[in-house]
């Protein structure tokens, strides 16, 4: 997952400050299926017991679990409301593992890049 730098990088395109990027060794290290079950323990790690969802108050308290206590509430509002397609103010299992895609422009550029050769593999009978 990624985590707080030492030192912010204002160049990143992620909106949270300090971010370095480990999804992308994690996918390297892992393999896919590896990094699902990782994204998976991390939900789990972070979510509300009783709600079964991430809330930012079960991030916050969490938070320094991953190494992220030095973001801002800001940040951590930021993050959950950035994710939170459903609008219910909360993160599901599959809003966290998306944001964290999100988060690491690296990999979202892999999966780009393997989405396109797997659409160029899987129509190529149809070109």
């Amino acid at each position: 997952m990624a985590k707080p730098s030492a030192s912010a990088d204002s160049s990143s395109s992620s909106s949270f400050s300090g971010f370095e990027d480990l999804l992308p060794v994690m996918a390297n290290k892992l393999g896919g299926e590896g990094l699902m079950g990782e994204l998976c323990n991390g939900f789990k790690l972070l979510m509300d017991r009783e709600k079964g969802v991430i809330t930012f108050d079960s991030l916050k308290k969490k938070s320094a679990l991953l190494g992220l206590q030095d973001l801002s509430d800001d940040d951590l509002r930021s993050m959950v409301k950035e994710g939170d397609y459903d609008g219910d103010g909360a993160l599901n299992q599959m809003e966290f593992c998306v944001l964290m895609f999100r988060l690491s422009p690296e990999l979202m550029e892999a999966s780009r890049f393997l989405l396109e050769q797997a659409f160029h593999h899987g129509f190529k009978d149809f070109l």
